[in-house]
């Protein structure tokens, strides 16, 4: 994404919302897949994955590293959607 120098406080919050939008278009997307791998867990083990939580934690932090962005938000942002979208498969469940 290109990131441009804004002249003014509503340009900044413009570019903000446009964030915004983006972001919560790409939490949707992601629920999305983790609905369509859901289909494909047969156990409650396999819904938890906790060997697959902290892989996708070691790949997010490193990505925030790289594009010099606070790894331990990012982690935190993590692992809160990752928990909610394993309650979500939890509830729909069905081995």
């Amino acid at each position: 994404m290109k990131k441009e120098k804004c002249e003014s406080l509503e340009q900044a919050r413009a570019q903000i919302d446009a964030i915004d939008t983006a972001l919560i278009e790409m939490i949707a997307t992601r629920q999305f897949y983790v609905d369509q791998a859901a289909r494909f867990k047969r156990t409650v083990q396999d819904v938890q994955s906790p060997e697959r939580v902290e892989q996708v934690i070691q790949k997010v932090r490193a990505q925030a590293l790289d594009l010099g962005t606070d790894p331990d938000l990012v982690e935190h942002l993590y692992r809160e959607m990752i928990q909610r979208f394993i309650q979500r498969e939890l509830r729909e469940f069905r081995p």
